[in-house]
């Protein structure tokens, strides 16, 4: 193992707003990169990733190809990495991955496409390894790498414990690896244990490297990248030894490096009549002294690089007791507004009372999941509130439960139906499609369908447990983009954003609750989420009035909560209420015991959802508020 050392110099990381604009300056960098090659008479030699990060950047210079002219005549491509073994046709394999977002789109000649050939004899492996490197030295070496990070730090497929010797060759994946892809395959069962890929030692060989990461789940592992000691337990560390490597990050991504989280102690300029940032100090520092926001002091604030701001704005009483105020204020029992009441100091209006309120959900239990609490409260007190459920969530199903429905149809047909043979033959059909369905395999449109009325009606029955008619507050969109059957999803397209501002309209909400969280690993939420607000901004470009008296908020997933400086909206849950929060996720029971793509956490829904509420609420107790069971946390978006 190589000794952790002290990294030569900080690797360069770019923070854009969002990884749409992050996606468009990368691709923006390849297309200057190929033309410019192209000018010189030169072929243009680019080192290619998979995964989620680079989709949009093959989308943009599909599109920059098709609208402006962009060339891949001169391109010459090799691919970091496949799965082993791998048939090229299959749903997974990074040669349909590539076909499908790149090459089927743009004019690159198919005698310079490299990918890795998850079909090699696996007693021809070694040689076979030694051919790829032979062939990007014959090309004359790779002109821009691009890469993204595993949560293990590993880059293409290089697991923790590969060096900067390491070659093109055949590994063995990571536990933690294998669980990321599991949603991929339909199960961590069906994930192959091998992979080949490009070695660190190849990489590092290319003369600029691009890195891009989206989202929360990177943070961590971004902020080892480039502030941490390079050590092979985290391969992507190498990167800082390398003389132009260039990171590229969205701001959730970015949100754990220094400069951005904590830039008083690096002894950064910082704007400290911004009370967003005062805020995150006071925070940062309670925390890291462990002591409520009152009882910090001077010597404190000096010790842990916040001098400046006290000398501005100081003592520290006068600091401590404005931000503990701002803190109070957020906590609420009456998330829709309390009627009759001094709304000064309160996150929400009191009126109008009672408000309509939409929620939307984008799979059929993150609602109750990651709101369920507010949600009963809502219910609880007065207000008339809707709850649309974005997509099918069918593929979360579990072929044994669609089995099981399709028996109840059968019986059901031969107990009520005066024995019509069709419950019957479709019990047959779907029986004999899922004893022959292979591992991956896409459902058929039958068993799809089927498998989206279970979802719908476990989210019938938590709507009704919460005291709601499903036939009236049930709103179930079945989103164009997420109708697939497959994890990998199309693109948000203009049905997605018609049928969200249909319902928007016909609704006229007050109060919109919406999934914030980015970090649910197949992507989903992100695309919901834009497809709200794309659909807000194009009713409030037409002028569209009541959007006048309509506030946002925005939720976390399963994955993620907000920093306790951000949130704006603190709603206390008692034990009872808790429970009842928990008793409303248990009517979604084919996602009970194990869920089908669990991502990183092993945990069931219900139990990271009580733990990050439970946490939430410890936390504002550290700081020396009210100490409560539980606390669901919202922040409002201000379109």
């Amino acid at each position: 193992m190589t000794p952790p050392n002290s990294h030569p110099a900080p690797i360069a990381a770019t923070v854009y707003p969002d990884s749409e604009a992050a996606s468009a300056a990368v691709a923006e960098q390849i297309a200057d990169l190929i033309r410019s090659r192209a000018a010189d008479g030169k072929t243009c030699v680019l080192g290619l990733a998979t995964g989620s990060s680079p989709t949009r950047v093959y989308e943009e210079l599909v599109r920059l190809h098709r609208e402006e002219g962009l060339s891949f005549q001169n391109v010459v491509s090799f691919n970091l990495d496949e799965y082993y073994p791998m048939l090229p046709g299959s749903l997974q394999s990074y040669v349909r991955f590539m076909r499908e977002y790149l090459f089927d789109h743009v004019d690159i000649r198919p005698e310079n496409v490299h990918v890795p050939d998850g079909t090699v004899a696996a007693a021809d492996v070694a040689e076979y390894c030694r051919r790829y490197e032979a062939q990007i030295r014959a090309a004359g070496g790779i002109d821009l790498q691009l890469l993204g990070i595993g949560r293990t730090g590993h880059i293409g497929f290089n697991e923790p414990g590969s060096g900067p010797a390491s070659r093109t060759r055949l590994i063995t994946l990571d536990h933690v690896t294998r669980t990321d892809a599991a949603s991929d395959f339909y199960g961590e069962e069906n994930v192959p244990r091998r992979a080949l890929t490009m070695g660190v030692g190849t990489i590092l060989e290319a003369r600029h490297i691009v890195l891009m990461a989206w989202g929360e789940g990177k943070a961590a592992v971004v902020k080892r990248m480039v502030e941490g000691d390079v050590t092979d337990t985290v391969p992507a560390t190498y990167l800082q030894r390398h003389p132009s490597v260039q990171v590229v990050l969205d701001e959730a991504a970015g949100a754990e490096l220094t400069p951005r989280k904590t830039p008083w102690l690096l002894g950064l300029p910082c704007n400290w009549h911004d009370p967003a940032l005062v805020r995150k100090a006071l925070t940062w520092l309670a925390r890291t002294v462990t002591k409520p926001i009152l009882k910090l002091t001077d010597e404190d604030y000096n010790e842990n690089g916040l001098s400046e701001l006290l000398a501005q704005s100081g003592p520290a009483y006068d600091i401590n007791i404005r931000v503990f105020n701002e803190l109070q204020h957020t906590i609420t029992g009456w998330p829709g507004g309390k009627p009759n009441a001094d709304d000064t100091n309160r996150p929400e209006r009191a009126e109008p009372f009672p408000k309509r309120v939409l929620i939307f959900s984008p799979h059929p239990d993150d609602d109750v999941i990651s709101m369920g609490g507010t949600l009963l409260r809502l219910v609880d007190q007065g207000h008339e509130v809707h709850v649309a459920y974005q997509t099918s969530g069918n593929i979360a199903v579990f072929d044994e439960e669609a089995l099981r429905f399709a028996d109840f149809a059968a019986e059901y047909d031969l107990n009520f139906q005066q024995n019509d043979p069709a419950g019957e033959q479709f019990y047959q059909r779907v029986s004999d499609f899922l004893r022959d369905k292979a591992p991956g395999q896409v459902d058929s449109e039958e068993v799809q369908r089927l498998k989206g009325v279970i979802r719908r009606g476990e989210a019938r029955a938590a709507l009704r447990y919460a005291g709601l008619d499903p036939a009236t507050r049930a709103h179930f969109q079945d989103l164009p983009f997420y109708e697939t059957g497959r994890v990998r999803k199309k693109p948000l397209g203009d049905e997605d954003i018609r049928l969200t501002m249909e319902l928007l309209n016909r609704i006229q909400p007050q109060q919109i609750y919406a999934a914030g969280d980015l970090s649910d690993p197949h992507g989903t939420h992100r695309v919901c989420l834009a497809a709200i607000f794309q659909s807000i901004q194009q009713l409030k470009a037409a002028g569209t009035p009541w959007l006048d008296d309509c506030w946002v908020w925005l939720y976390r997933g399963a994955w993620q909560e907000w920093d306790i400086d951000q949130i704006e909206m603190a709603v206390p849950l008692s034990p009872q209420e808790l429970t009842r929060k928990r008793r409303a996720i248990f009517k979604h029971q084919s996602q009970k015991d194990r869920p089908l793509f669990p991502g990183a956490d092993q945990r069931e829904f219900w139990q990271r959802a009580e733990a990050r509420n439970r946490t939430t609420a410890k936390l504002y107790d550290q700081l020396g508020l009210p100490e409560y069971e539980g606390i669901e946390a919202f922040v409002r978006w201000e379109f």
